[in-house]
């Protein structure tokens, strides 16, 4: 028996290690192509999915919507003035998973405070400024759903999730 030191040991176990993560990166983990992936891609292909129209928001009155599957909870929001991320008309609209990303419990929207609220831990999420984790035991800011707004529709659509939605591996399922 060949008498095998660490470092030939080592140098062996990583010329190996490399040549398959070649092999895989090659190919033998890509996806099944669809029309919105390609090569490389790292996000999962969202659905676009209507969820209102822009003029029918009331000012600091959150509307219920599911995305990006009927067990996702959501609610978008038109904040009466300009925020980051915000699209519509005004630029002041947002939408936000309504999990906490804290242990996954439901959030109510405070409209006199204007943030989201845990009532299990008390966590408090502002929707001004991409659903930052303002106080409590959350670690982690909402999960925001991105939207476009088509001005001649003047339908709003929810076409990705910026963050993990609680309790996931991935957020399309």
């Amino acid at each position: 028996m060949a008498d095998l030191s660490r470092r030939r040991f080592l140098k062996a176990g990583g010329t190996t290690a490399a040549a398959a993560g070649a092999t895989l990166l090659g190919g033998g983990l890509a996806h099944a192509d669809t029309e919105q992936s390609h090569p490389g891609a790292t996000t999962l292909p969202y659905p676009r999915s209507g969820i209102a129209k822009a003029s029918a928001l009331k000012e600091n009155e959150p509307k219920a919507f599911s995305y990006p599957d009927e067990d996702s909870f959501c609610q978008v929001i038109k904040l009466g003035r300009p925020v980051p991320g915000g699209v519509g008309p005004d630029g002041d609209i947002v939408a936000f998973s309504t999990q906490c990303t804290h242990m996954g419990c439901p959030l109510s929207y405070d409209k006199a405070a204007r943030t989201f609220k845990c009532g299990c831990h008390f966590s408090i999420f502002d929707p001004e400024m991409h659903g930052q984790m303002v106080d409590g035991q959350a670690t982690e800011n909402l999960p925001r759903i991105l939207l476009e707004h088509d001005e001649a529709e003047d339908t709003l659509y929810a076409v990705a999730v910026e963050g993990l939605i609680y309790g996931r591996q991935c957020n399309v399922i």
